[in-house]
């Protein structure tokens, strides 16, 4: 079906959207890969020119362009010379994205930038750049890799600098698919689940694969809506809606470990604890707001207590040397108030009140989602992607907790 289509394609040289890349080249089509990686980075995989290598493999055309996105110039270039090597661009995938899970005070302005000049701007400029050939094709589409937007605050209260990016992102495709409908499908593509890739590898380190999916099924969905009619347009897809729909009953061969629970994506509503919060409408959007209770002065004993009597008793030296933080918990309910871990000092400690120096990373939940985590039933990047857990601080050392909990989980 995309035999002899051209597809712009921005963060080409891996992740998404090589693996969208990899999809069309199989019917034949030609394939501009328009990212920034021309040598080889020392910690992710892949290149423009390896990415071209696996197209023209996979039985496509491949150009690599280096392209910034944050660079107007190199996007302009790069749109000319596909012109002119495969005539004209029929497909635009917006798919390069910068990411900073931190929130407003922890964000440094360079990340900001960042985040508004890749996600925003350059979704933006790329656009604008493709859109003159665009209209010139049979079947045009832009398809950005971002989501629905769901204003449920807490999507923004972790993350905000991120969030407002990537819904940039989504409000470029609710303009451009009114501006120009009738001439050019404009759609967004947003994945139901964690997807495993370099960058999710980043933000939740080993042993985070088993609870994603492959870059296939964005692929597949992708390939669903650039082959439908122009039509069709100012849609917010979720891959695996999409693909119940066209008829695929069986997503265990998107899993990387079948069977293994998977961590939802941001900005889609998760099953929430409903004793815990109530349903307001606000904005066309589903909206949770926490009910207020009231504080009663914490005493160290129950469910908490308990399991901090053991982390205390299963700490060792080797976790304190592979650690090297200090986790402060302010937890919420039954046992809460302010709890410490301390993989820093020699030994390692952990109990009630405050640490005995200052914490590196502040994580604030209800002690009931505190002890579930503790005990394995709920993983920590599940908990921050679900809004149940904040974290304030070294988000690498948040990370290194998972690491952590999985030795522990045995005792406790």
């Amino acid at each position: 079906k995309l035999a002899g289509c051209t597809l712009f394609i921005t963060g080409a040289s891996r992740g998404i959207g090589k693996a969208i890349a990899l999809k069309a080249a199989k019917d034949g089509a030609n394939i501009v890969i328009a990212a920034k990686t021309a040598e080889p980075h020392p910690t992710l995989p892949g290149t423009i020119y390896t990415a071209a290598e696996e197209i023209e493999a996979a039985g496509g055309k491949a150009l690599p362009c280096v392209v910034n996105v944050r660079e107007e110039e190199q996007i302009i270039s790069a749109v000319e010379k596909a012109v002119k090597t495969f005539g004209g661009i029929d497909i635009l995938v917006n798919n390069a994205s910068a990411i900073s899970l931190t929130g407003t005070l922890e964000t440094a302005t360079k990340k900001v930038n960042l985040m508004m000049d890749v996600n925003v701007r350059g979704t933006y400029l790329t656009s604008k750049a493709c859109l003159p050939h665009l209209r010139k094709s049979k079947n045009p589409h832009i398809l950005n890799l971002s989501p629905p937007m769901n204003l449920n605050p807490v999507w923004f209260k972790n993350h905000c600098a991120y969030t407002i990016s990537k819904y940039g992102m989504s409000m470029c495709v609710l303009g451009m698919a009114e501006e120009f409908k009738g001439e050019v499908a404009v759609n967004a593509l947003w994945p139901k689940t964690a997807i495993h890739t370099a960058a999710m590898d980043m933000l939740g380190g080993s042993g985070i694969e088993k609870q994603c999916r492959k870059t296939d099924i964005l692929a597949d969905a992708a390939y669903c809506i650039l082959t439908k009619p122009k039509s069709f347009t100012g849609n917010f897809i979720i891959d695996e809606v999409l693909l119940r729909e066209e008829g695929v009953k069986d997503f265990d061969v998107y899993a990387i470990a079948p069977g293994h629970p998977l961590i939802p994506d941001f900005f889609l509503d998760v099953e929430v604890d409903t004793a815990a919060l109530k349903q307001e409408g606000y904005g066309g959007a589903r909206v949770f707001k926490e009910e207020k209770t009231e504080s009663t002065p914490a005493k160290p004993s129950g469910a908490v207590a308990e399991t901090f009597k053991v982390i205390q008793g299963a700490m060792t030296e080797e976790n304190v040397k592979s650690t090297q933080g200090i986790f402060q918990f302010e937890l919420s309910g039954d046992g809460g108030g302010t709890w410490y871990i301390d993989l820093k000092t020699k030994g390692g400690s952990a109990g009630f009140g405050k640490p005995p120096v200052t914490a590196d990373v502040v994580m604030s939940m209800s002690s009931a989602d505190f002890v579930k985590m503790f005990t394995g039933k709920l993983k920590p990047t599940m908990a921050f992607m679900s809004g149940k857990l904040r974290i304030k601080g070294n988000m690498a050392l948040a990370m290194k907790l998972e690491k952590m909990l999985t030795q522990l989980n045995s005792k406790l």
